[in-house]
């Protein structure tokens, strides 16, 4: 049998006699790669695993009432990491809602031009509808309003709408 190059890491490897059809070479993160690909795409193909995976994930959660606060309580670095990544996830939303907004048609017939400016810009890259220029400027940090709150997690005895 001859060698192969891995699909992951691009080493040569020998494929196993008994699984000829082998893409991946046998080191620890091609395998991780290789089993996370076939996840991903067995989610996507199939609704029945599709459901037994969510109704795991229920199942566990129900199981587990308390250990998601518990885990915020004792990692706050954690916590505080997956609020700040879930307010970028909501940004980007917003942006990319703004983006693909084809109310601006109205704007094709303006003379100016755009000037996308400031690190949210790179989201706003599908937006062709109209040929006016907008600047975008990127205003100081400001603290969300209380209803727009991306993190659940909130302080021990304070109401979400106090915290």
């Amino acid at each position: 049998m001859s060698a192969r190059r891995c699909r992951y890491c691009d080493q040569q490897f020998q494929p196993s006699p008994c699984h000829p059809q082998q893409t991946t070479c046998s080191q620890p993160i091609c395998q991780q790669r290789r089993r996370a690909d076939n996840r991903k795409q067995k989610l996507l193909s199939d609704p029945e695993y599709r459901q037994v995976c969510r109704e795991s994930a229920r199942k566990w959660r129900a199981d587990h009432p308390g250990y998601w606060q518990q885990y915020r309580a004792t990692h706050p670095s954690a916590a505080e990491r997956n609020c700040a990544r879930q307010r970028q996830r909501d940004r980007r939303h917003r942006l990319l809602h703004l983006a693909n907004n084809n109310s601006a048609l109205d704007l094709k017939s303006s003379a100016a031009g755009v000037w996308l400016v400031g690190p949210a810009a790179v989201d706003l890259a599908n937006n062709n509808l109209a040929s006016a220029q907008v600047i975008i400027l990127q205003g100081p940090p400001r603290k969300p309003p209380v209803s727009e709150v991306s993190c659940k997690q909130h302080l021990s005895g304070v109401a979400p709408a106090l915290a």
